[in-house]
């Protein structure tokens, strides 16, 4: 391009008035175009962020698991993070999910950060791993970044090219994995709005539709998939729904996709995964 501009502005003098004010105005385009940050030509890409609190025996109210699975500081042996069934654990073995890089958290409750890049389409899935003890700083982020109150991005190298990601309350799409802390304790009630984008959310915990609902009815997002009853939430589930959402399908859709897998996973019947996963208000 900046060949071509500067074979134009020798021409310029030997041209009359009007076309050297057309001239003009083409040679300030392709400059404004040459000087332009390659990150802002670029096509935005979908981004989804998940916020899981650690299963902690010691410090939430669930049904008590081995102690290697439910230590809340123990990141690479807990249950819905290291062990096979975990967010990172699954997402790393999945052909379609990348793992670009893992990395200590921005902040104390944050154990580690992990970041995938799915192949075809392209997405990026930033999973943050919270101290199982500081699971109510995990329910205050999710909510507040449902509601556009809470937002962050994210700078990373991916494939040679540096990128900033928009997360938290930025991305397309946020997901909680873990246990319904809202059966234990209350937290202030956050006042969304609609902005400028399509928010929708995930909440994989137990009759989450139930506990979550009252907070994020007022948040401005939309409810993709949430549940009516006792789960295991296991990124099994997480990834179903996914495979649906990257392909544009519709809620229900994404809803028996995320059933299926639930019952493949759990044998507890196709109809009762059906009527515990549900979409919408």
């Amino acid at each position: 391009m900046q060949a071509c501009v500067y074979t134009l502005s020798l021409n310029f003098p030997m041209l009359c008035p009007s076309k050297r004010s057309a001239l003009a105005a083409l040679l300030a385009f392709f400059a404004l175009a040459v000087s332009m940050p390659l990150a802002t030509a670029q096509t935005r890409v979908r981004v989804v962020h998940v916020f899981v609190p650690l299963a902690d025996n010691a410090h939430q109210g669930i049904v008590p698991v081995p102690a290697r699975l439910g230590n809340g500081r123990d990141a690479a042996n807990n249950l819905y993070w290291g062990a096979a069934y975990g967010v990172k654990s699954f997402f790393k073995a999945s052909f379609n999910w990348h793992l670009l890089q893992c990395q200590p958290g921005p902040q104390p409750a944050i154990l580690e950060r992990c970041v995938f890049r799915h192949r075809d389409p392209d997405c990026f899935l930033v999973a943050d791993a919270y101290d199982g003890s500081r699971i109510r700083d995990a329910v205050s982020d999710f909510i507040a970044s449902v509601a556009a109150a809470h937002q962050e991005s994210l700078e990373l190298r991916a494939d040679g090219e540096k990128l900033v990601l928009p997360i938290a309350g930025q991305a397309d799409l946020m997901v909680y994995v873990g246990h319904d802390a809202l059966m234990d304790f209350q937290i202030p009630r956050v006042q969304g709005g609609k902005g400028t984008r399509r928010r929708q959310f995930i909440v994989l915990a137990c009759a989450s539709k139930a506990f979550f609902g009252p907070y994020l009815q007022s948040s401005g997002g939309e409810p993709l998939l949430w549940t009516t009853g006792l789960m295991a939430p296991e990124a099994y589930t997480l990834k179903a729904a996914l495979d649906g959402w990257l392909r544009d399908e519709s809620p229900e859709a994404i809803r028996q996709r995320a059933a299926t897998a639930y019952n493949r996973y759990q044998k507890c019947g196709l109809p009762a995964a059906q009527r515990l996963l549900v979409t919408g208000w």
